[in-house]
Order: C-alpha cells, then sequence, then structure tokens
C-alpha cells in the first residue's frame, strides 16, 4: 500500500459500506481531484489504494489524494445522478467534463386569454385585445404555464426560421402587445401576406385560434393531421361559394406541403428525437448533437469535453476491478458522459439515437429524472440512419476542425517562446496577463487584464479595474493603479517566501502602450521588486496599421519588429486586441449607469427616480449635475434648498 498516505485517509478507505454510493477525491489544496460512483462503495474505492500505479495516470492522481468524502444512496440510478450532479457543480480535475450549456433557445407561444373584441373580418368597430390572440417569438428564460414553448433548439437560427415558416404557412403575428395594441391600419407583414392583421380585425377570433392550433400541431409533428384539417375546411369554405377563403387555406396546404417535401420526414415515426454522435482523434474528442422536434431537423451542436485521457485511463482501471462486465471503449464512456450530464435540469427528448451503444441504467436513470419515458437507439434504420449519418460526419468535420486550430495556437505559442527567448517550465502552460486602459475622454476609465494559458484566452479569469483617484484622460496613473493592484499583494507574498507552490507571476506581462506606458510599467515593478523582463508593451506602428505593431522591452533591450506574417505577432495581437475589447465593453457599461443616473445620485436620500430623472434631463447627465451651484440644482421642479444642499454635498 502507498506509504504518502496517512493512515487516517486510510482508516477511512478500510472502514467504507459494501453500499452503492458517490465518491470524491481531494489534494492538499482542497481542490476535487475526481468524482465516482460505485455499485459497492468499499470495492472500488480500495481498488485504488491496493496497489503501486506507478508512473501512470491513475498513479499521478492517486499520488495527490489527501482526504476524500463519500455518500451512500439507495440505488446505481441516484448515484449515477448524484456523481454527474457533482462532476458539474465541483469541476474536478480527472473527470470527463462538458461544458454547462443550457442556454438553448424555445419557440414560445403567448396564451390567449378571453377576448373581448367586438371586431370582424372586415374591420368593424371594436379594437381587438392583443391578450386574446397568441403571438410567436423567440425565447430564452425560465417558463411561465401560461404560456406553451416548443423546443429546445440547437441555435437561435433555428427558431428564427421556424418563427418565418409558422407566419408563411399560418400567418401568426410576432408584434409585441404594445405594437398591437397600438396598430390603426396593416402594417408591411399583412401586406406581403406573413400575418393575417388580428391588430386591426382583419381576422375573426376563432379562425384565427384555429390557425394557431394547426401551428402547435404542426411543431408537434402532427402533420398530416394538420393537412387533413387544412383539406376538410377548404372543402367547407368552397361549398359555401366562399372561393377567396378556400383559395387562402389551398395556399397554406401548398405552403406546408413544400416544407414538409424539403424536410423528408413524411415517413419517419419519431415527432422528437437527439441524434448523438461522438468522434474521438488526437487525445480530443467531440459530441454532435443534433435535434429533431416535430418531426423536423434543426441542426446541431458540437461539444468537446474535457479531459478525455486522464478520465478514460481512470475509468479504466476501474473497470478492470470487475465493477463491470466489460471493459468500455473510450467514445462509450464520453457519450455515456455527455447523456447523464446534458440532461440533468433541461427536457429529454423520448429518443435518443446514439453512434455507440450505451448502458441500458443511464437510459432509465435519465428516464427516472426527467419523468419522460426515454428510450435509446443504436442501430437505426431508414431517415433515422440518415440523421445518424449526418451527426457522425459533423462530429467528424468538427474535430478536424478544432485540431487543426489548436494546432495554430500552439505553432504561435511556440513562435512566441522562441522570438522572446522566453523559458517556460512547459510551453503548454505559458501564461501572459494583458492590461490595456479605455475611457472616453477621462469619464467612466477602466482597465482590463486577460489571461491566455494552455494555448487559448481563459475568459473566466478576466479581470475588470474601475479606476478611481485619478486626473481624468491620465492613462500612466490608470496603469500605475491596476498594475499595483493587480501584482501588489501577490509580490509582497513572493518575496516574503509566503506564496503557495501553485501561485507565481505569469511568463510575460503585455502591455497595450508603447515607450511611456512601458515606463510606467518599469517603475511599478521595480517598486515591487518583480522582474522586469517580464515586461513587454506592444506599440502600434506607422499609422496604426494592424501588422506594423513593434514590441517595447522594459529590461532595456532594443525594440523588436516580429515581422507582418509573423504567427508570434498574430498571438501577440490576439491577446492585445482581446484586452481592448474587455476593457472597452467594460467602460461603456460604466458609462451608461453613469449617464443614465447611476452612481451616486442613486445613493442620496430624497433622490427617487422621478428627481434623478428631473436632474439628468436639466443638466446632461452626473458631470453637468456636479458642475451645478445650490441655485442651480433649486431650479428643478421638486428640488429644495435643503435637498440641493444635500446633493451639492454629496457630490463634493
Amino acid at each position: 500500500m502507498p506509504s504518502v498516505h496517512s493512515e487516517t485517509l486510510l482508516a477511512e478507505v478500510a472502514a467504507l459500506p459494501s453500499l452503492p454510493g458517490v465518491y470524491r477525491y481531494f489534494d492538499a489544496q482542497d481542490q476535487v481531484l475526481y468524482v465516482g460512483k460505485a455499485r459497492n462503495l468499499k470495492k472500488r474505492v480500495s481498488s485504488y489504494f491496493q496497489k503501486d500505479h506507478g508512473g501512470t495516470r491513475i498513479g499521478h492522481m492517486v499520488s495527490k489524494i489527501v482526504r476524500m468524502q463519500t455518500t451512500v444512496v439507495r440505488s446505481e440510478a441516484e448515484a449515477l445522478l448524484l456523481e454527474n450532479n457533482l462532476i458539474k457543480t465541483l469541476n474536478p480535475k480527472f473527470n470527463i467534463l462538458f461544458r454547462d450549456d443550457k442556454s438553448y433557445p424555445y419557440l414560445k407561444v403567448s396564451g390567449p386569454g378571453k377576448s373581448t373584441s367586438t371586431a370582424n373580418a372586415t374591420g368593424t368597430p371594436g379594437k381587438p385585445q392583443a391578450e386574446a390572440f397568441s403571438r410567436i417569438a423567440y425565447y430564452r428564460g425560465g417558463v411561465e404555464k401560461k404560456h406553451r414553448y416548443f423546443g429546445p433548439y440547437p441555435s437561435a437560427w433555428a427558431v428564427k426560421e421556424t418563427i418565418q415558416l409558422l407566419q408563411k404557412v399560418f400567418l401568426l403575428r410576432t408584434c409585441e402587445d404594445t405594437v398591437f395594441s397600438n396598430r390603426t391600419r396593416p402594417c408591411l407583414l399583412y401586406q406581403i401576406k406573413r400575418c393575417s392583421g388580428p391588430c386591426v380585425g382583419m381576422i375573426l377570433q376563432a379562425d384565427y385560434d384555429q390557425d394557431v392550433r394547426h401551428a402547435e400541431e404542426f411543431l408537434r409533428g402532427e402533420t398530416q393531421a394538420v393537412l387533413q384539417a387544412l383539406e376538410a375546411r377548404m372543402m367547407a369554405l368552397a361549398d359555401q361559394l366562399a372561393f377567396e377563403q378556400a383559395a387562402q387555406v389551398r395556399n397554406q396546404m401548398t405552403a406546408l406541403s413544400r416544407v414538409l417535401h424539403q424536410q423528408s420526414v413524411d415517413t419517419v415515426s419519431d415527432s422528437d428525437a437527439d441524434i448523438l454522435a461522438v468522434k474521438v482523434q488526437g487525445g480530443r474528442a467531440c459530441v454532435n448533437l443534433a435535434m429533431v422536434r416535430g418531426g423536423r431537423h434543426l441542426g446541431d451542436r458540437p461539444y468537446f469535453p474535457a479531459h478525455v485521457e486522464d478520465a478514460h485511463a481512470i475509468g479504466s482501471m476501474t473497470t478492470l476491478e470487475g465493477e463491470e462486465a466489460q471493459p468500455q471503449t473510450l467514445e462509450v464512456r464520453i457519450l455515456e458522459a455527455f447523456i447523464a450530464q446534458h440532461y440533468l435540469g433541461i427536457a429529454v427528448p423520448t429518443s435518443l439515437i446514439t453512434s455507440e451503444q450505451v448502458d441500458k441504467k443511464l437510459i432509465k436513470a435519465v428516464s427516472l429524472q426527467s419523468g419522460v419515458k426515454v428510450s435509446a437507439v443504436h442501430n437505426p434504420r431508414e431517415q433515422r440512419r440518415v440523421w445518424l449519418e449526418m451527426a457522425q460526419n459533423n462530429a467528424s468535420i468538427q474535430l478536424t476542425r478544432l485540431l487543426a486550430e489548436e494546432g495554430s495556437q500552439q505553432a504561435r505559442t511556440r513562435a512566441l517562446v522562441e522570438a522572446l527567448d522566453l523559458a517556460p517550465d512547459d510551453i503548454d502552460t505559458l501564461r501572459m496577463e494583458c492590461f490595456d486602459v479605455s475611457h472616453t475622454s477621462g469619464e467612466a476609465t477602466q482597465a482590463s487584464c486577460v489571461v491566455f494559458q494552455n494555448h487559448k484566452m481563459q475568459n473566466s479569469q478576466y479581470r475588470r479595474y474601475k479606476i478611481e483617484g485619478i486626473t481624468p484622460g491620465d492613462d500612466y496613473a490608470a496603469m500605475r493603479q491596476v498594475l499595483l493592484r493587480r501584482y501588489g499583494k501577490l509580490a509582497q507574498a513572493l518575496n516574503s517566501g509566503e506564496a503557495p507552490a501553485n501561485v507565481h507571476m505569469p511568463d510575460l506581462v503585455l502591455i497595450d502602450g508603447g515607450k511611456g506606458q512601458v515606463s510606467m510599467a518599469r517603475e511599478v515593478f521595480e517598486s515591487l521588486g518583480l522582474d522586469l523582463a517580464l515586461i513587454v508593451g506592444v506599440e502600434k506602428g506607422e499609422g496604426r496599421k494592424v501588422g506594423l505593431e513593434e514590441l517595447v522591452f522594459a529590461d532595456g533591450r532594443e525594440k523588436v519588429y516580429l515581422g507582418k506574417d509573423s504567427a508570434a505577432l498574430m498571438l501577440v495581437a490576439q491577446v492585445r486586441d482581446e484586452a481592448h475589447r474587455f476593457a472597452i465593453t467594460g467602460m461603456r457599461a460604466q458609462r451608461a449607469r453613469v449617464r443614465v443616473g447611476g452612481g451616486r445620485l442613486e445613493e442620496i436620500a430624497g433622490i427617487g427616480p422621478r428627481k434623478r430623472a428631473s436632474l439628468l434631463q436639466r443638466f446632461g447627465g452626473v458631470r453637468g449635475v456636479e458642475d451645478a451651484s445650490v441655485e442651480d440644482l433649486m431650479s428643478v421642479q421638486g428640488i429644495s434648498r435643503e435637498l440641493a444642499q444635500s446633493i451639492y454635498q454629496a457630490l463634493h
């Protein structure tokens, strides 16, 4: 038994029950290493500590374990659901992990209330009420029971395309209720036959409701029922000699038939299905999710899991301990991880079509969790086979694209290391931090810090700094402030030897600016006792043209021009542009908050929304209010002398 583990930990392992459950391993920094499930906790967890795994990935992970937590559950299904809930919550280092992406859009059909309108198809008096006529709309967010939601859809484009289709076939409205209520004549959509004009009484309530029902049936995949109902309606109108209305229904049938022909789904029995295809190559993996809703193929979305090889190595070890009858392939393991994590908390279709055969226990657990009976098909036929082949091709294409992009990014990182003669411990962990300052004539000054590591931008580590206490427009003072705030405490910890082993300065600090900004950065680093060789300024070239930038160094080296086609310069420009984007978006948001009366005005007692709006309108913004005298403030309606004095004192 390895001697690196404490007796307390080994005693906890020995005392585990032979029951189903979930276990979590933690390292010395209390970071989660691995989350796993077991039919027999004692047998599974003991397998990690009963032999020396050497220098393998398993051995690397096991050597870091300093403590563990376990949770006993009633069944394997509960263990599976709890395991994946914890994986998504804790983000362990050695589990297959899919980015949590539940931002799927839906198509919303608003629920109509009782109509109080007396309008008819000829537009006689009596204004129609907006709530009486259902509206179709693109939607994200929480659902309300009074409305109906269809989806989810793989992209906003898929929702908007479906809305356009419903407009063409069923002529349903998309306008906001306020627009509906204020219309006095038909809009352009009515003129181009994309809306039936309920806002001005151009269609009867009952006829509009019937179109809404047919649209919902179409979205549910009940297309033949819709066609039969439309045909019966057309014949009835013809019998009544209402040939113009009959022709309109005929046009609806023609448009709907054309859509069905394009989709080629009239022989498919599944109305809702998800098609899942997995592809593994070059140490990376892609799961391509294609969605079929109402019998229509709506498009797909690729997912790229993290920690694939580490998780597979650890999973293979536990499989060989005898808990599972057959070792799983990496493709199966990835697909099962995706199903378990993806369908937590979102709607699940009744049918899953998969490129690999997944465990029936997993499908049963998903069914129990969602309350929907879900089936999984591994070898589909006919149209579903076509869908699966499309998903497999797309998975292969997306993975090839990802590998090409990563290869290109790694080449850029390597080129930068060579061009600047850097010496990182590992080129894959090279860390750059880039700073930029943004403001509008000194207003709402913000500084940004963006991070590049592992050959990509690390969005979760970006930081913005609100710059205060400087002369407006003084970029040098702003840069001094942000660098001191960013590295002051870190430098103190490093110089005193109190910093944790995994905390250190970045390998490169990029400054968006030339000699002036670099000189300011040099002063800050000298005062903090930091290495000046870390600082590199990105100076704009002649005419501020992209590709002509020069690198300025704080340690006295001559300026360097890498060349317009240099891979290293491309990486520097990418990081610099991201810092500029992040700074300017923060500045604009801050400026907008100030200009609409945010900030200090909201904190003054006696200033409500109406008085704040009056002040901002009278003086053109917060800065104008600051420049106003007490007498000027009193000229605003509702501002007494006492309140004006309070405002003046608060702003000065």
